[in-house]
């Protein structure tokens, strides 16, 4: 079915520099077989996997799927013809239709015969491919969810619907690139057991990258083993496993020391989500809990419980309906301004509690708030570099964003524009979101992102190597990739950077939303040491969202059990990861070690 004979594959950098993706690959994929591909992030496996599809040119070899031959001189027509007999699931993909789950598929089969799935005549088409479509849905297990509008359907439940969606062009191979990564447990078995159906129910060929042990022990047939653009080794997956995972880091023991002061409050927060045709999809109810200094606490619980709803409130991005979240103020300047202009502040975003603390609300903006949010990193779910820019560049303005100077001086620059404290620190409250959320909300009152540059200056770049060689150490990044771009960088660097960007202030508080999901476990344990380094030398609280376990259990100090919006348990992580692994049923987690 595929056959590969002395591939090879370089990419040019703009600095005239090549990398080799792929050097020398040869093998071969039986009829109805399923081929893992394992390997540490940049190790090649995703170019491969682009080549099968018939997207990526290469530059020595040839490539055979089914009757199409392809090589480096070969016509485009047979790199589309590629595309054709093959489909792609890719890690982080959610394209469908804002309809019912039948209504997607048929969209698909429609358009495989006429061309445009846009253009469609729903009589005909419900007519000629309804029981088809039903069909597709029962395979991934999902034919009780036919007329569920796709937007409310949970993250699993849409991951199977876009696999239903790439079956019903009928593809000889099935390309999965990490398709239940990002994935709790139970939505990772909802996936699995999908793939399954497909393989076994339509004899359809799969070739499957997931850098996730367990995932390839469960599913692969055959599996094989990339470092640095090379085939390394092939067999059985217990086998090749045993292999990847023997270079593994030595795991560092966890400083299980938190200090027995508060410094983050959830009193009674209550949040509630609807969406069109969805009625209400999550309600928050009456939140409440403590984070102590220097502990590292994980958010635990299944996809859609309210994680990152609630993460997003702790960072002070999303408003609560009812309650609020507030942080002990403890910065000695912050706290004599804060006493200067007492009347004109107190308990219009403060509580001063019995022991004279002064405690900020992190929804409400204020002078105070932003002494908050400047000790504040974040690393969000949806995690991006500039695609044009230099590491140089986006530390150098993370930087100043960060830096004490800089907040000085734009208070100032604030007085001269006649801009009120609230609407500065509200300006502030960007820096710390999303670039595109950010840029959204500021074209809603017809401004565009050159305010903040001009309120919040870049760092200036002599200093940023200087700022930030032990912190690229600490994370194993060579310090010369701060002279790349995010397009230079292999998947696990652009993780670990965007890592760097959040601490290059050594922020007192740094607040992860599952940003090391697609990673390997020999690049995920070096972050792990590299976190816990973190919280024991610089003191660092960390509040982090994970469906990783492993990785949960290395780090955390304090668990909270999270589930349909309220908390169910909170304490011994130990004892919050066995309730949750039950309420799971995720038969492959039988596969880990």
């Amino acid at each position: 079915m595929i056959k590969i004979e002395n591939l090879s594959k370089s990419y040019k950098l703009d600095n005239g520099d090549e990398i080799s993706a792929l050097k020398n690959i040869n093998l071969e994929v039986k009829n109805g077989e399923i081929l893992g591909i394992i390997g540490m992030s940049g190790s090649g496996k995703t170019t491969l996997l682009r080549i099968l599809r018939g997207v990526e040119e290469f530059d020595e070899g040839t490539v055979t799927v089914a009757d199409i031959e392809l090589k480096p001189d070969t016509s485009k027509y047979y790199f589309n013809k590629l595309k054709k007999e093959t489909a792609i699931h890719l890690q982080r993909s959610f394209g469908l239709w804002p309809e019912s789950a039948l209504d997607n598929v048929i969209r698909k089969l429609y358009g495989a015969k006429y061309g445009d799935e846009a253009m469609i005549d729903f009589e005909v088409a419900y007519s000629n491919y309804e029981d088809e479509a039903m069909e597709l849905l029962r395979i991934v297990g999902l034919e009780d969810k036919a007329k569920h509008y796709s937007p409310v359907l949970s993250g699993g439940e849409k991951q199977r619907l876009i696999i239903a969606r790439q079956l019903a062009k009928k593809p000889k191979i099935l390309l999965l690139d990490e398709p239940a990564t990002m994935a709790c447990p139970k939505t990772k078995q909802e996936i699995l057991t999908a793939v399954k159906n497909i393989n076994k129910e339509l004899g359809v060929t799969i070739v499957l990258v997931s850098h996730l042990p367990e995932i390839q022990k469960y599913l692969a047939d055959s599996l094989i083993l990339m470092e640095d653009g090379e085939i390394k080794s092939q067999g059985k997956p217990d086998d090749i496993v045993k292999d990847f995972m023997k270079n593994i880091e030595e795991e560092i023991p966890l400083n299980q020391y938190k200090s027995d002061e508060s410094i983050i409050r959830s009193e009674g927060v209550y949040k509630n989500f609807y969406l069109l045709n969805g009625g209400d999809v999550l309600n928050i109810k009456n939140i409440n809990f403590e984070i102590k200094d220097e502990d590292i606490l994980s958010l635990i619980g299944p996809s859609g419980a309210g994680k990152t709803v609630l993460l997003r409130m702790i960072a002070g991005l999303d408003a609560p309906d009812k309650g609020r979240i507030l942080y002990k103020l403890r910065n000695e300047k912050a706290i004599k301004e804060f006493n200067e202009n007492k009347n004109r502040y107190k308990h219009k975003f403060s509580k001063i509690d019995e022991n004279g603390d002064i405690w900020i609300d992190i929804q409400k903006p204020s002078i105070s708030r932003m002494e908050i949010r400047r000790n504040l990193g974040f690393m969000h779910q949806e995690f991006a570099l500039s695609h044009y820019a230099t590491l140089m560049n986006q530390l150098a303005a993370k930087l100043g964003v960060k830096s004490q100077k800089v907040i000085d001086d734009a208070k100032k620059r604030a007085k001269e524009l006649e801009l009120s404290d609230e609407l500065l620190d509200s300006f502030y409250q960007l820096t710390d979101m999303p670039e595109l959320e950010a840029k959204a909300r500021l074209e809603k009152i017809g401004l565009d992102t050159d305010i903040l540059d001009e309120l919040f200056p870049k760092f200036p770049e002599r200093a940023v190597k200087e700022e930030m060689a032990p912190i690229f150490d600490a994370l194993d990044l060579p310090l010369d990739l701060i002279h790349r771009k995010s397009y230079e960088l292999s998947g696990g660097q652009k993780v670990r950077a965007i890592l760097a960007l959040a601490l290059c202030s050594k922020p007192e508080i740094l607040i992860l939303d599952e940003p090391f999901g697609d990673l390997d476990p020999l690049t995920l344990r070096i972050l792990a040491n590299s976190i816990k380094k973190i919280n024991k030398d610089l003191k660092t609280t960390i509040i982090m969202v994970s469906h990783n376990l492993d990785f949960i259990k290395e780090l955390t100090k304090t668990g909270i059990l999270i589930d349909n919006g309220e908390i169910l348990n909170s304490g011994n992580p130990k004892d919050i990861l066995n309730e949750f692994v039950n309420l799971c049923d995720a038969e492959y987690l039988s596969f880990t070690d």
